[in-house]
């Protein structure tokens, strides 16, 4: 399939979503260290999805395709499941765990949406999936054994796993929900949804009274997640998903990891252990597997959604 973008752009969009989405990680780690978690994700996905929402309703087809009580409740599911339970655990989860191990766990995602997919849709799964699929379970069963040398913290383990199943849940169920065609306004609705759970939790929780001294560090790596991760990376994907193949799309599922391992590495000064590496490799291997259509065979499927912020 030869790409309608031209090789120059769509490689400067893969790199937009290779490098930032490799790089939410760590600014997610950064803001919620004097934001208390539910707070900063509640701040980032109301300003992300209400701007995206605000600029794209008004864009396309505005009469055929009006959000309506139907459209809402779909994307408040949606939104729960990736923004309250998928990136709000990411950032609980690294309050516990290192940034490079949460990429490596969260990087099993693929292989959720296949599990789901065979159990809650009947979908067939070829040879080289199911292989993926032993494959990369045993992976992330090494990275997160809760013994040895360097072991993980068991509930950050959790947390991740707990996750990375709701984003692939969340990610099925987008594919065949009543949402609205045009990409940004749905994207815009699950945000907003996502963000008024985050906000609810938050005022629940009493993590409301406690914000208090919030370092300039955390504000300006807010502000990095929603411009940059939220609203630039989207873009990039989503007009990567209309004008080249989906395999090459998919490849951010197993480069996001390289890079969010680098960065811990080199800017939180994270210790990359052999048994770190040996997981990763075998869980970023299992993704290729999956996420590979079979040869002779064209995907027709759309990309899992990324977890953003990722």
């Amino acid at each position: 399939m030869r790409s309608a973008g031209g090789p120059a752009r769509v490689w400067a969009a893969l790199a937009v979503v290779y490098v930032v989405w490799g790089s939410t990680y760590l600014f997610i780690l950064l803001a919620s260290r004097t934001l208390p978690v539910f707070v900063m994700t509640s701040l980032r996905f109301l300003i992300a999805g209400g701007l995206l929402y605000a600029w794209s309703v008004r864009r396309g087809d505005r009469a055929g395709d009006r959000p309506g009580r139907r459209e809402w409740i779909s994307a408040s599911i949606v939104g729960g499941l990736l923004f309250l339970v998928g990136n709000s655990g990411v950032a609980l989860a690294e309050k516990r765990v290192d940034t490079g191990i949460a990429s490596l766990i969260i990087a099993a995602v693929p292989l959720w949406m296949a599990l789901f997919d065979r159990v809650a849709c009947g979908q067939r799964l070829s040879r080289t999936a199911l292989t993926g699929l032993a494959l990369g379970f045993g992976g992330v069963a090494l990275l997160a054994w809760p013994s040895g040398p360097n072991r993980i913290d068991v509930w950050g383990a959790v947390a991740l796993l707990v996750s990375g199943s709701a984003w692939a849940a969340g990610s099925l169920y987008s594919r065949r929900a009543p949402l609205p065609r045009r990409p940004f306004v749905s994207a815009g609705m699950q945000m907003l949804a996502g963000g008024v759970m985050c906000a609810i939790v938050a005022g629940a929780t009493g993590e409301v009274t406690q914000v208090h001294a919030v370092s300039t560090t955390s504000i300006l790596a807010l502000v990095y997640l929603i411009v940059i991760g939220s609203w630039l990376a989207f873009t990039a994907y989503a007009w990567l998903l209309r004008v080249t193949r989906t395999s090459l799309v998919s490849t951010y599922a197993y480069v996001n990891p390289l890079v969010a391992v680098f960065l811990g590495w080199a800017v939180e000064n994270e210790s990359v252990s052999v048994r770190t590496i040996g997981a990763g490799a075998v869980i970023l291997a299992a993704v290729a597997l999956i996420v590979t259509p079979p040869k002779g065979e064209r995907a027709t499927e759309p990309a899992p959604v990324p977890v953003r912020g990722k």
